[in-house]
C-alpha cells in the first residue's frame, strides 16, 4: 500500500469466519502414506492456486441431512458438509451403501450437485445412502487469522480412502489434484512449489511421520491459541508476522516476513509502531531463535511508516544491522542503515532488486532458489498500490512491474495481502489493470476538468470515500500522460493534449 496523510474512516472490524469443513483422505501407498490434495483455481478469492485438502463452506441445507452417531446438530451438519464437499470436489463417496451406486449414476449425480440442480440431501436419500459421523474422525479446528479479508472456522476430519474409491478432480473451482505421497508434498513445499496454509501443513507433517496417524497432533497442533495459528510458515523457512500498522485500507496489517539468511533469519519490513503488535513479532523471533534460527539482520523494502515502525525497537533488542537502499539513509528513525544495491546477494540466495516507482528507494528481494519474490509494495494482493507523486512515478512503476515479470518469479510475498502463486500471471494482470485504468483517465479528459472531477470519472468503480487516495494515483497517471504529450494542464484544469 502506501502512506498518504489523508483522513480516512477507521479500519473495518475483522471479517466473521465462515464455517467450513475439510477431509484428510489418506491411504498407505507403494511409497508410503498418501493423501488427496487439490490445487485451488488461481482466480478464487481465498487461497487461489494453493494446495489444500478437499473441503468448503457449510451449506444451510447440510443441517437438514440425517447423520447417525453425531453428538449434536452442529456436529452432524459439519459431517454432512464434509461428505458433500469431498464428493463434489473429488468424486469420492464416504457414505455407507456407496457400493450400490454405479459409475454412471455417480457421475450424473456429481454433475447435478455442481450445477445446483440436485441437493446433496436428496441425492443421499434417493440413492439409499447413509451418513455416519463415526466414519470421519474429528481432526482439529482452525480459524483464519484476523488480518485476512476472508476467514474460515474450519473443522478437519480424518478418513481412510475406501478401497475402490478414486479421486478424480474436474477442472473448475479446482485446477487439479489427486493422491500424492505426503513425503513428496513436503519436499515440494520446501522448494516453494506447493503453498500450504497452517492446517494443511500440520496435517501433511503429521501424516508423514511413521506409524499410525497421530490424532492428538492433528487436534492439538503447536503454536496455536484459540484455534488461531501463531506461527505461519507458507513455504519452508518463510515465516509471517502480520502486524497491525497505520496503513491504507483495505489493508489493516503489514506483513513482516522472516526468511532464511545463513544460519538464521532476516526480518523484512517490521512495520508496527504499537508495542502490543511488536510483542507479537518479538514472541515469534524469540521462539525461532530458541530453536536455533536467530535473527540476523533487518531488510527494509522502503521507508514508509507502515514498513519501518518496529525497525528501531527490533534492531536495538537484538543488535541487528539494518539494510536498505542508499536513499533510505537518515530516513528510518532511530537507526543507521547499511546500503543495498541492485544485484547484491543476501544469505547466498536473495538477489536485491531496485524497484522504484511506488517510492524512489523501493527494493524487492528475489529468492533464486525457490523463485519467491519478497516484493514489499511493488504489488498488493488486496488491492492496487497507490502511486503518490512526487515520490511516486507511474511510468517507472510500470517499468519495474514489467522488468520483474520478465525475471519469472514463482510466488509473490507482498507486504499487504496473502502470498500469490503464479507470480508471472499476477504481475501481468496487475500491468493490464494499470493499462485499463490509464485508458479510463484518458477518457475522463474528454472534457477539461480539475483533478477531483477527473478522478471521479476515471474511478467511478471506486467508493467515493476512497477518491482522495485514488486522486494520488490519478495524478500520477496524468503526469505520465503529460510527459508523453497526451495531456496538459491549464491552471487547475487537466485536458487532453
Amino acid at each position: 500500500m502506501s502512506f498518504v496523510p489523508i483522513a480516512l474512516p477507521p479500519a473495518p472490524p475483522p471479517a466473521e469466519p465462515v464455517i467450513a469443513a475439510a477431509v484428510i483422505l489418506h491411504r498407505e501407498g507403494p511409497r508410503g502414506r498418501e493423501a488427496v490434495l487439490v490445487r485451488r483455481g488461481k482466480d478464487l478469492r481465498f487461497a487461489g492456486g494453493w494446495h489444500a485438502f478437499p473441503g468448503g463452506r457449510l451449506d444451510p441445507e447440510d443441517r437438514a441431512i440425517p447423520v447417525a452417531g453425531a453428538p449434536d446438530p452442529e456436529a452432524a451438519a459439519l459431517v454432512a458438509c464434509a461428505h458433500r464437499e469431498v464428493f463434489e470436489e473429488t468424486g469420492v463417496l464416504l457414505a455407507r451403501g456407496r457400493e450400490r451406486l454405479g459409475a454412471a449414476a455417480r457421475t450424473a449425480a456429481r454433475r447435478a450437485l455442481l450445477d445446483g440442480s440436485l441437493g446433496f440431501g436428496a441425492f443421499v436419500a434417493r440413492s439409499g445412502l447413509a451418513l455416519d459421523a463415526r466414519d470421519l474422525l474429528p481432526a482439529g479446528r482452525w480459524i483464519t487469522p484476523e488480518h485476512l479479508p476472508l476467514r474460515y472456522d474450519a473443522r478437519l476430519f480424518l478418513a481412510a480412502l475406501p478401497a475402490g474409491e478414486v479421486a478424480e478432480i474436474w477442472p473448475g473451482e479446482l485446477a487439479d489434484g489427486g493422491l500424492r505421497p505426503v513425503a513428496d508434498v513436503l519436499a515440494a513445499w520446501s522448494r516453494g512449489e506447493v503453498l500450504l496454509h497452517p492446517p494443511n501443513l500440520n496435517a501433511v507433517r503429521t501424516l508423514a511421520r511413521p506409524g499410525p496417524v497421530d490424532l492428538d497432533a492433528l487436534r492439538d497442533p503447536p503454536h496455536c491459541a484459540g484455534f488461531v495459528c501463531r506461527r505461519i510458515e507458507f513455504q519452508e523457512g518463510f515465516f509471517l508476522a502480520a502486524l497491525r500498522t497505520p496503513t491504507l485500507p483495505p489493508a489493516t496489517h503489514t506483513n513482516c516476513w522472516l526468511v532464511p539468511d545463513g544460519p538464521g533469519l532476516a526480518v523484512i519490513d517490521p512495520g508496527a509502531p504499537d508495542p502490543a503488535e511488536q510483542a507479537i513479532l518479538f514472541e515469534l523471533v524469540d521462539g525461532l531463535a530458541a530453536e536455533g534460527r536467530p535473527p540476523t539482520a533487518i531488510w527494509v523494502t522502503h521507508c514508509h511508516p507502515d514498513h519501518t515502525g518496529a525497525v528501531a525497537a527490533l534492531a536495538a533488542r537484538h543488535r541487528l544491522p539494518v539494510r536498505a537502499h542508499p536513499r533510505a539513509a537518515g530516513r528510518i528513525r532511530g537507526v543507521e542503515n547499511a546500503p543495498l544495491r541492485e544485484g547484491e546477494r543476501l544469505g547466498d540466495r536473495f538477489r536485491v532488486l531496485e524497484t522504484p516507482g511506488h517510492a524512489p528507494e523501493h527494493l524487492a528481494f528475489l529468492d533464486e532458489r525457490t523463485g519467491a519474490l519478497l516484493c514489499g509494495d511493488l504489488v498488493s494482493t488486496l488491492s492496487t498500490i497507490v502511486i503518490d507523486p512526487p515520490e511516486g512515478d507511474m511510468a517507472e512503476y510500470e517499468r519495474q512491474l514489467a522488468r520483474v515479470e520478465a525475471l519469472g518469479p514463482r510466488t509473490l510475498y507482498p507486504a499487504h495481502g496473502p502470498p500469490a502463486p503464479d507470480a508471472v500471471g499476477q504481475l501481468a494482470a496487475y500491468r493490464a489493470h494499470r493499462r485499463e485504468r490509464e485508458a479510463l483517465v484518458v477518457a475522463a479528459l474528454a472534457e477539461p476538468a480539475p483533478l477531483a472531477i477527473v478522478t471521479a470519472r476515471a474511478y467511478a468503480d471506486t467508493p467515493p470515500v476512497a477518491h482522495p487516495i485514488a486522486a494520488r494515483s490519478c495524478l500520477a497517471v496524468l503526469l505520465q500522460l503529460e510527459r508523453e504529450g497526451r495531456a496538459r494542464r491549464d491552471g487547475e484544469l487537466w485536458r487532453a493534449a
